[in-house]
């Protein structure tokens, strides 16, 4: 069947479609993106003003036009931290029910890194043992570690780089003092929840998810995405601790002149690259595989899951 995931997330709306069946990996068949920014259309209040409601509606629209037109069967929605902290959360969801007939389901964060850690463990396969993968968002990080499809430990930090943007870095470019405060405020989140991870004990493979952590690899020298999925792609510590000043030191126009890195990414690349930087050292990890699966996907599978076998 011809499957299509809607993902509100805190910086795009993007729909994936795929051509699925329980027992074979979805073959992705078309993408509709939109840039949304929802993680920096907060008010004050905490809630997502009238233009960022506005503009919510008419993506969700768009995008389901979009998956008439390709002919998918059933549209999985759903929405993550941008929409899930907001104060008016149920105000939105209604009135995105309201006007396009999606209801969107808000993922919480502990089902985010659920899902991705199903997504990086089908990907990888059992030969992996066990892993811990790493997924940095617009509005979250997220951490999950397991031996199964089901992780030991899965959790959800508020360190998503648009986030950590918009309430941190707002010189450009940054203020030094502001980039070594965030860099403080990153590391101390994190470490708060290295010691429930290590009482697994060491995990046999470190995956990455996410576009952050993809243009970082490809700073530091990964091949391109026109290289295709199964080209091994690695991002390792010590390139990142160089980068790390050096992205600190430009202009977010500069930083979108860098090979890989999208000019709609480039302003929050540096707060991604700090988070990114503060978990590799905190959990000990020298280098991480980019993973090509993450949410999208996990939510497809999942959904596969509870489909009859043919």
């Amino acid at each position: 069947m011809r499957l299509g995931v809607l993902d509100v997330g805190s910086n795009t709306v993007h729909l994936l479609v795929v051509d699925a069946h329980p027992g074979a990996r979805p073959l992705p068949a078309h993408s509709h993106k939109a840039d949304l920014r929802l993680a920096q259309l907060l008010e004050p209040s905490g809630a997502i003003g009238p233009e960022g409601v506005d503009r919510l509606v008419a993506i969700v629209r768009e995008a389901m036009e979009a998956a008439e037109d390709k002919g998918v069967e059933e549209v999985l929605p759903f929405a993550t931290s941008a929409v899930r902290e907001a104060t008016n959360a149920d105000e939105v969801l209604d009135r995105v029910r309201d006007e396009t007939g999606v209801a969107l389901k808000v993922l919480s964060g502990e089902e985010e890194a659920k899902l991705t850690f199903l997504a990086a463990r089908r990907w990888f396969g059992w030969s992996a043992g066990k892993l811990l993968v790493l997924d940095i968002g617009g509005g979250s990080l997220e951490i999950a570690y397991g031996i199964d499809e089901e992780p030991d430990a899965a959790v959800s930090l508020p360190l998503g780089a648009g986030r950590l943007t918009s309430a941190w870095l707002s010189a450009d470019p940054p203020d030094p003092a502001d980039v070594k405060a965030l860099r403080r405020h990153v590391r101390a989140q994190i470490a708060r929840t290295v010691g429930e991870f290590s009482r697994f004990g060491a995990p046999d493979h470190i995956v990455a998810t996410s576009k952050t952590f993809k243009q970082l690899a490809r700073l530091a020298g990964a091949a391109r995405s026109t290289e295709g999925l199964y080209v091994q792609r690695e991002l390792k510590r010590k390139s990142l601790e160089d980068w790390v000043p050096q992205l600190a030191a430009m202009t977010v126009r500069e930083r979108a002149e860098l090979p890989g890195v999208s000019e709609g990414r480039a302003g929050q690349l540096l707060a991604g690259a700090l988070v990114a930087e503060g978990a590799m050292d905190l959990f000990g990890v020298e280098n991480v595989e980019i993973c090509p699966w993450a949410l999208r996907e996990g939510v497809i599978l999942r959904r596969l899951d509870h489909l009859p076998a043919s």
